[in-house]
């Protein structure tokens, strides 16, 4: 086997991941577009045009998959996502990968399902929506805003709280301190920029625990 050829072998044998995507065909921008952005948002990845989700080798069926690459990375993401290309030949067919580094300075929305524009993440083998307090997290980073402790009452419940049980939500946060919303987010954020609780979201949704150092003091 050629040493091209056993690039993308390597690959496919790793399977889909949280830094690698297959794509039998591009039929659609808009869809294409929330990878691009969810890789972009979190550590960059790999999409493999022309690969079925078993691994095997289907080829690129036309060049106009190419352009509705470009048409995602440009229109339907905002702002748009850099990326770079490299086409392989295997038994006759192209396999074109796609190369999405990850962008340390800006956030890519692109459209859901309903055409409403969002902040997507790589989760695993899924892109998902951006949970609500990880963008807090994001802006206070990137403005490098300091987090904000003040052990009152609901900060102390939390930490009692996730010190008594594996993990909360925010829904439950919010029940439990009785707070708004909003200020249950800042709470939160705020535990996760300064690495007393971690964030984990899932594809059944986001919750919150404590890190492994905090844990062990």
């Amino acid at each position: 086997m050629k040493a091209r050829d056993l690039h993308i072998q390597n690959l496919i044998q790793e399977g889909e991941h949280q830094m690698l995507d297959f794509k039998f065909e591009i039929s659609d921008s808009r869809r294409i577009a929330r990878s691009l952005a969810a890789f972009a948002n979190t550590d960059g990845g790999r999409l493999l045009v022309g690969v079925k989700d078993n691994g095997a080798i289907a080829g690129v069926r036309s060049d106009e998959e190419i352009h509705m690459i470009q048409a995602a990375a440009e229109m339907y993401c905002q702002p748009p996502v850099h990326y770079s290309t490299e086409e392989w030949e295997i038994n006759g067919k192209t396999v074109l990968e796609v190369i999405i580094p990850k962008d340390k300075t800006d956030k890519h929305k692109a459209p859901d399902s309903q055409g409403d524009y969002k902040i997507f993440v790589r989760v695993k083998d899924e892109n998902l929506v951006a949970d609500s307090v990880l963008i807090k997290v994001w802006k206070s980073d990137k403005f490098a805003r300091p987090a904000k402790i003040a052990f009152t009452e609901p900060e102390t419940l939390l930490l009692h709280y996730l010190s008594e049980n594996k993990e909360i939500t925010l829904k439950e946060f919010q029940q439990l301190a009785r707070l708004n919303k909003r200020k249950a987010e800042s709470i939160l954020a705020d535990f996760v920029l300064v690495g007393t609780i971690q964030l984990v979201q899932t594809s059944q949704g986001t919750f919150f625990r404590l890190t492994e150092e905090t844990s062990n003091i």
